[in-house]
């Protein structure tokens, strides 16, 4: 909370929103690495969708413990557990859980391509409706219009890409992505307005890992020492997760969730680049529209953020 304070005295009163929207966007480029990432994974190993889904969490947790022990001399006191931060910590976990599980599940069975599309092309739409059913208000003009510019860029980016394949797999990796787009909507609203002093990446990823971790050795959690697998896995689980998230749940605390998530659609765009340049998922050349429509409107939601007064200091938590 004295980010703002700092911007409102130096004479950079745009510095906290723009930089928090720059961190948003840097978390969403390193998860359009995930789905390539967990490709590689089940094309080298046996592993399924739960073992890859638990070993990102896991690794994830233990880079962020590591990280919050070097660094906790340094750290702001911590928040107060109250009854409802550990609710809201509650659902985070369980959030990332099903987000991950659903995710690697739907890019097993349609691919990377449509499986992020979908995922993250309704979480916008997802995390708008939720902030209104929870009484936060409508999104603004600027936000519904690029909510809706970006909405039609994936929806050609989808059906593009979706119209070149056929079959049952597609449709069930769609719905799988749903699911994960409602995980990912529940971790988003949750975080939103926690008080800075809470490693909320630390305890959703362990408390994520911890609630699959029944379920996978239920389902016989499979290990590989497989060369490349291994080091992708490490990869996995400390770049487009321990770091892409600490990223995103610093940056909400100076962009709305609404915004956010919009912004977070860089991540389809980036992973559908990746899976055509190194999986060979053909995106038909007509789909590019849908790609640029995502790219203008997270532009001019970074317009817009450099013209917004960064807010004064405000009580932890509001």
């Amino acid at each position: 909370m004295s980010t703002p304070t700092r911007a409102a005295t130096s004479g950079a009163p745009t510095a906290a929103p723009s930089r928090g929207f720059v961190l948003v966007v840097l978390a969403a480029l390193c998860w359009g690495t995930s789905g390539v990432s967990g490709r590689v994974v089940a094309d080298r190993t046996d592993l399924g969708p739960l073992d890859i889904a638990w070993h990102r969490l896991a690794i994830g947790a233990a880079v962020l413990l590591a990280a919050h022990l070097l660094t906790r001399r340094r750290a702001v006191a911590g928040a107060p557990l109250t009854r409802p931060v550990a609710a809201r910590l509650a659902l985070v976990a369980a959030g990332l859980a099903a987000y991950q599980l659903a995710y690697f599940a739907a890019v097993a069975s349609a691919g990377v391509s449509i499986a992020t599309l979908v995922a993250l092309g309704l979480a916008p739409l997802l995390v708008a409706v939720g902030a209104a059913l929870l009484g936060h208000g409508r999104p603004d003009r600027a936000t519904v219009a690029a909510l809706a510019a970006a909405l039609t860029g994936l929806g050609l980016l989808v059906g593009l890409t979706a119209g070149a394949s056929a079959g049952t797999a597609v449709l069930l990796g769609g719905l799988l992505a749903v699911g994960s787009a409602l995980g990912y909507a529940v971790v988003t609203l949750a975080s939103g307005g926690l008080p800075a002093g809470v490693p909320v990446t630390l305890v959703g990823f362990a408390g994520g890992a911890l609630l699959l971790t029944p379920v996978a050795l239920a389902a016989g959690l499979r290990f590989t020492t497989e060369p490349v697998a291994l080091l992708t896995l490490l990869y996995l689980g400390a770049v487009p997760s321990a770091l892409a998230y600490a990223l995103f749940f610093r940056g909400l605390r100076t962009v709305p969730g609404a915004v956010a998530a919009i912004v977070t659609l860089l991540e389809p765009v980036t992973a559908t680049a990746l899976a055509t340049a190194f999986l060979g998922e053909r995106l038909p050349l007509g789909a590019l529209a849908g790609g640029v429509l995502v790219l203008a409107a997270v532009a001019g939601l970074y317009l817009r953020r450099l013209g917004t007064p960064a807010p004064g200091p405000t009580a932890p938590g509001t």
